[in-house]
C-alpha cells in the first residue's frame, strides 16, 4: 500500500481533508484516529502533527506526505516538494519597530527571533547576514518588547498583529508558503502509485479552477467564439438541427467566466451555461 501522511490538524488539516475526499479517498471520521486504511484505493494514511510529516517522509517509513512548504524548508530533512495545492498560501517577513530596519543589510548583528529557525538561519547564511536566532514558539511579537530580539520573522498576513505590537514589515518576503506534496529525496520519481495519487490531486485543483461552458453560436461567429473559449486542446464544436447555428462546449478558467459569458453574448451567443467540473484527468 501506499503510505501517506496526512496533517492531524491546524491549519493544513481541514483543507488537506477536504482534497483528499474530492480525490476519492477515504478519510477518517474522527479527529481521535490517527491512522487509516482505504483498501479499495491501497492506501494506507497516517496523521500526523504538521511540523514532524518532512521529517516521516525523509525517513522513508512514509511514501509521501501533504503538509507547508514552510515546514517543509524549516525541518531541513531529506525532502522534496513534487506539488503544489494551492491552499494555506502565507508570506513570511521580517519585522521591527518602524524606522529600525530598513532592508536586510541592517541585520547584521542583530538577533532575530523566530519560531521557523530553519528557515530564517538559511535565508540569513543565503545572503551573507551575520545575525543571531532565537528560537520561540507560538507568537514572536512580544520578543522585542521584552528584549529578547530586535527582529522577529514569522507568517504576516493582514499585518495587524505586528501593528498592534507596534511594529512594522522590514525589507522584501523571506518566501511565500503553501500547502505541498513531498517524498523523500531521491526516491523513484516513477513510482506508479505515487504518480496515480499526483494524477488525482491535479484532477482536483483543475477542478477547482476551471468550469465548463456550453453555449450556441451561428457559424459565422464561431471564430470569434472560439478565439473566446480555445479549451485546452480545442473546444468541442457540434452542428444545430437549426441550419447555420452550432453548439460549443469548453473549459474556462472559473475567474473569467462570468466575463467571457458577457463577450460571448456581445457577439450573438446564446443559451450560454456553465458547469461545475468535479473531476477530471488532464
Amino acid at each position: 500500500m501506499l503510505r501517506i501522511a496526512v496533517p492531524n490538524k491546524g491549519s493544513l488539516s481541514g483543507p488537506a481533508a477536504e482534497m483528499l475526499h474530492e480525490a476519492g479517498y477515504q478519510q477518517r471520521r474522527e479527529s481521535k484516529e490517527l491512522r487509516i486504511v482505504d483498501p479499495v484505493n491501497e492506501v494506507e494514511f497516517f496523521y500526523l502533527r504538521p511540523r514532524d510529516i518532512a521529517i516521516y517522509v525523509a525517513s522513508g517509513q512514509l511514501d509521501i506526505g501533504l503538509t507547508g512548504r514552510d515546514l517543509l524548508i524549516d525541518s531541513g530533512a531529506e525532502a522534496e516538494e513534487i506539488l503544489a495545492l494551492g491552499f494555506a498560501r502565507s508570506t513570511f517577513h521580517y519585522a521591527a519597530k518602524p524606522g529600525t530596519i530598513g532592508g536586510l543589510a541592517d541585520l547584521s548583528g542583530k538577533t532575530v527571533a523566530t519560531s521557523y529557525e530553519g528557515i530564517v538561519a538559511a535565508h540569513l547564511a543565503e545572503h551573507g547576514i551575520d545575525a543571531s536566532v532565537v528560537h520561540l514558539d507560538g507568537a514572536v511579537e512580544t520578543a522585542i518588547q521584552l528584549g529578547v530580539a530586535q527582529v522577529i520573522a514569522d507568517v504576516v498576513e493582514t499585518g495587524t498583529s505586528l501593528r498592534n505590537a507596534g511594529l512594522e514589515v522590514a525589507g522584501d518576503p523571506i518566501m511565500q508558503s503553501e500547502a505541498v506534496v513531498i517524498r523523500r529525496t531521491g526516491a523513484d520519481a516513477d513510482d506508479l502509485k505515487v504518480q496515480q495519487f499526483l494524477r488525482r490531486l491535479q484532477g482536483v485543483l483543475v477542478a477547482r479552477t476551471y468550469v465548463m461552458m456550453d453555449y450556441d453560436c451561428r457559424v459565422e461567429q464561431l471564430e470569434k467564439a472560439v478565439a473566446l473559449t480555445p479549451g485546452l486542446e480545442s473546444p468541442t464544436v457540434s452542428p444545430l438541427h437549426n441550419e447555420g447555428w452550432v453548439a460549443v462546449r469548453a473549459m474556462v478558467p472559473a475567474k473569467e467566466a462570468q466575463r467571457i459569458m458577457d463577450d460571448l453574448y456581445d457577439i450573438g451567443a446564446r443559451a450560454i451555461l456553465t458547469t461545475a467540473i468535479h473531476a477530471c484527468r488532464l
